[in-house]
């Protein structure tokens, strides 16, 4: 039942992941949370993370702005890393309250960054793939902070979607890699990960046929209902 429960909300989440560029680990992490416990659900959604962003790529292949991906995963990837080896050392209560509060937080972080005009060049994806690569190692998703990063870069619709996919791959095979080689990531785990990203990777080519219609108030609604539910789950799961 937990691998059905775990399939059905990993299809729900990569649907719509694929049509705002972000969400899928927010939504399903406290249900892998749930099922396996906080420390064995982050490699598991790094995991099924790579296989996400691997279906968002394959979905917009000719889209991809290789130029922005290489600035943001060059510091991106090994500050990811160093985020994973950090969260390691946490205990499962304080992951919780961490990925918690983060997911809150960004409700009115977006909101602030989205007030203001901001526009990015490659010198900021350098600096912020830095700081949002250490963030993603430590907490479950930082799409918050990375969709703006890119659509402040000029990206839209089908090459936001694939950029933003393309570069957040590599910080995710970082965490991984990280977690394998300290003992975190077992077969078992893995299959695990395998099992709910492949969920994920339907969700995104189901989406694709909707990328185009999505209204932009719809997309600031769905993503502030989705980070302040994931949020208070997290929250409620550490008390």
């Amino acid at each position: 039942m937990a691998f059905l429960f775990v399939l059905t909300v990993g299809l729900i989440a990569g649907t719509i992941s694929g049509i705002v560029g972000t969400g899928s680990s927010i939504m399903l992490m406290p249900v892998l949370v749930y099922a396996y416990g906080p420390k064995e659900a982050v490699p598991i959604m790094a995991v099924a993370s790579v296989m996400a962003n691997f279906s968002r790529i394959l979905a917009w292949w000719r889209e991809v702005d290789w130029r922005a991906c290489a600035a943001y995963s060059v510091t991106g990837i090994p500050a990811a890393a160093l985020g994973a080896r950090t969260l390691l050392a946490l205990p499962s209560r304080a992951v919780d309250l961490a990925i918690g509060l983060f997911l809150i937080a960004m409700v009115p972080v977006r909101h602030f960054l989205a007030r203001h005009d901001l526009k990015a060049n490659l010198w900021h994806l350098a600096i912020g793939g830095a700081i949002i690569g250490y963030l993603t190692g430590i907490v479950v998703s930082t799409g918050p902070l990375s969709v703006p990063l890119f659509l402040f870069y000029g990206l839209s619709k089908g090459a936001f979607l694939a950029t933003e996919a393309a570069s957040s791959l590599g910080l995710y095979l970082s965490k991984s890699v990280t977690f394998e080689r300290f003992g975190a990531l077992t077969a078992d785990v893995a299959l695990k990960g395998l099992i709910a990203g492949s969920s994920l990777m339907v969700g995104a080519f189901v989406a694709k046929r909707f990328v185009l219609h999505l209204k932009p108030e719809m997309f600031r609604l769905l993503m502030d209902g989705i980070m302040l539910a994931a949020g208070v789950t997290m929250l409620l799961n550490a008390f």
